[in-house]
C-alpha cells in the first residue's frame, strides 16, 4: 500500500498532521479479547445501569444470540444472490448452504437425519411428524403442550389432511416443564414420533 502511495513509511502518512497531535506510543488498550467474552463484558455493564431485569415474555420471546459473524457470511456474493432452494441446481447458493448446514449439524449431534430450509417452527413440527410417519409406518403422533400453540395447530391441520393422528401431552404446572409420567403414558406401538421444542413456549 505503501508503494502505491508513493511513500516510504507509515510515518510519511502522517506528515502533514502537527507533532503535537501525533500519538508516539500505543494506545493504552487492554488485549483483544474474544466476542463472546465482550458481550459478557457489556451484559455486566448494562446489569449495573438497569438493576438486572430479565425477561420473563415467554411466548417464545426470548434472547437470541446471533453472532456478528452471522452478517459478513450472509454478504457474501453467493449466498446473498442465491436463487430459491426450490430448483435442484447444486451449483446455487442456497443449496450448497443448506447442504453444509445439514451435513455439519449430523457431524455435531451424530444425528443420521438433520432437516433444513424450513420457513419456520410451524412448518418444521409437522414436515418432522409427516417424514416420521412415512418412515416408520404409523400414523400416530405425540406432542407436547409445551410446544408454541400455533405450531400446534398447523401439525393439526396437516394431520387432518395427512391422515395423522394428534395427540398431546401435559406439562408440570409448579415448572412449566414436560410431564414425562403423561408423556410415557401418551405413546403406544403406533406412535411415529413424539414432539418436543427447546426453549419451549414458556
Amino acid at each position: 500500500m505503501l508503494a502505491a502511495c508513493g511513500l516510504r513509511s507509515a510515518d510519511e502518512l502522517f506528515a502533514h498532521l502537527p507533532e503535537d497531535v501525533r500519538l508516539e506510543a500505543p494506545l493504552a488498550l487492554a488485549p483483544g479479547v474474544s466476542e463472546f467474552e465482550i458481550v459478557d463484558y457489556f451484559r455486566a455493564r448494562a446489569v449495573e445501569n438497569a438493576n438486572g431485569y430479565v425477561s420473563f415474555l415467554g411466548a417464545c420471546v426470548y434472547a437470541h444470540y446471533r453472532p456478528v459473524m452471522v452478517d459478513t457470511v450472509v454478504s457474501r456474493g453467493e449466498f446473498l444472490t442465491s436463487y430459491t432452494p426450490y430448483q435442484a441446481e447444486i451449483s446455487q447458493g442456497t443449496l450448497t448452504t443448506i447442504f453444509e448446514f445439514q451435513t455439519m449439524i449430523c457431524q455435531l449431534t451424530g444425528m443420521d437425519v438433520a432437516n433444513a430450509s424450513m420457513y419456520d417452527g410451524s412448518t418444521a413440527v409437522p414436515e418432522a411428524a409427516l417424514m416420521a410417519a412415512r418412515i416408520t409406518g404409523r400414523h400416530r403422533i405425540v406432542a407436547s403442550r409445551t410446544v408454541h400453540p400455533e405450531y400446534r395447530e398447523v401439525l393439526r391441520t396437516y394431520g387432518r389432511h395427512g391422515h395423522l393422528s394428534i395427540d398431546e401431552f401435559g406439562y408440570r404446572l409448579d415448572s412449566g416443564k414436560v410431564d414425562p409420567e403423561d408423556m410415557e403414558r401418551k405413546i403406544d406401538q403406533e406412535t411415529a414420533a413424539v414432539i418436543v421444542q427447546s426453549p419451549n413456549f414458556f
